[in-house]
């Protein structure tokens, strides 16, 4: 037998108690029962998202609270920013492609944050700009992208919505909605809440709503003027996700027992001692600057493969972690501490990367990143 340890950037680890309150018996997603459960969950939500406004439960994966980012708040041929700075920067750009956006973007070299001052150039020298999007985290780099300052920059344009993928960098990140400007932001259940994939969220401005008073992109099951209407009666537009919901409360609950404030001190605590513990070894971090408390990318030794690293990982020891995307496939491996996370999740990734570097010919002695991160843990 193989005990397993999910350290992967998503899905990530759901904690029983979770399970458990998905174990209870399905309830109609229309019925009295289930009104409290959504109010609770929209909530909750407002409190996780630090905003007034609503935060819309889609029955997707979060690319879904993507696609409706766009096709709810712009029409063909309007002219938006994005920023790219990895895969999913990409993935913005296809979606903005796909409904007939006419997209300007600024591409970052992986494993760097944008400046900001060059939104700030494209802004001011493009004032038909409709939109900026960026990703909080960028999952397949591991960096962060300054979210505060960025919005700092958009809302000085009025014309100009602000939309950030916070998929991987909610809880893991101090993201404040509405005290920073953010007016649209994406986030996804199989993250940091602790939950199976399935459930989107997407909270929205009120400069956003006005906006999405004159789109007219095609929308059917991604409506979201249709969900806010059903959300103010505690219900959703189609087919409620109730597990799902069930166990968001409960993952929810979790959350504001350990307080928000802890919450982000624990993700940024077990990101940097895996950055340190990784560098002990004599491993440099693929981020070059700004790296994300969402998942770490470490840069493989010369003459070893990235993937083998992972794959090595996940079939010796049991730990699945990630491996690189596209340009750095081979050339880096990811390990999360996201969510579900603790010390222990941590000494136990450093162990078994020290463990299949050792065995792969890499010249470390055992128990060097290891003691590292146990004496960063401690304090």
């Amino acid at each position: 037998m193989m005990k397993r340890y999910l350290l992967a950037p998503g899905p990530t680890p759901v904690p029983s108690e979770i399970l458990l309150s998905m174990a209870a018996p399905i309830i109609h997603h229309r019925s009295p029962d289930f009104l409290p459960v959504l109010d609770s969950a929209k909530k909750g939500l407002q409190w996780l998202y630090q905003t007034k406004n609503d935060v819309l439960i889609l029955t997707s994966t979060g690319t879904g609270g993507m696609v409706s980012a766009v096709n709810n708040f712009f029409n063909q041929g309007d002219k938006v920013l994005v920023v790219n700075g990895g895969k999913f920067g990409e993935r913005w750009t296809k979606i903005c492609q796909a409904y007939g956006l006419r997209v300007d973007e600024i591409t970052v070299e992986w494993g760097y944050a944008v400046r900001p001052e060059e939104v700030e150039d494209r802004l001011r020298k493009n004032r038909s700009i409709k939109g900026v999007f960026v990703q909080a985290s960028e999952t397949s780099t591991g960096v962060y992208h300054d979210i505060q300052t960025l919005a700092s920059i958009v809302r000085n344009y009025d014309d100009t919505l602000f939309i950030v993928d916070a998929i991987s960098a909610l809880v893991a990140h101090d993201l404040r909605t509405d005290e920073w400007g953010i007016d649209i932001m994406v986030g996804g259940s199989q993250k940091g809440v602790m939950l199976p994939p399935g459930i989107a969220f997407v909270s929205v401005s009120e400069k956003a709503w006005q906006r999405a008073e004159t789109s007219r992109m095609p929308k059917f099951y991604f409506n979201l003027r249709k969900e806010r209407e059903n959300l103010a009666k505690n219900q959703t537009n189609f087919t409620s996700p109730v597990t799902l919901i069930i166990g968001l409360n409960a993952g929810l609950q979790m959350l504001k027992t350990e307080g928000l404030e802890n919450v982000f001190k624990r993700h940024e605590k077990l990101a940097n001692a895996t950055r340190k513990a990784v560098q002990a070894i004599g491993l440099e971090l693929y981020p070059k600057e700004s790296p994300s408390n969402a998942v770490t990318a470490i840069m493989t030794p010369p003459g070893i493969d990235g993937q083998a690293v992972y794959k090595n990982l996940r079939e010796k020891y049991g730990i699945t972690a990630a491996g690189g995307q596209d340009r750095a496939k081979g050339k880096i491996f990811r390990i999360a501490h996201l969510g579900y996370a603790d010390r222990f999740d941590i000494i136990t990734a450093i162990a078994g990367i020290e463990m299949v570097l050792k065995g792969m010919g890499y010249p470390v002695k055992l128990g060097t990143g290891v003691a590292v991160a146990q004496e960063l843990l401690m304090e």
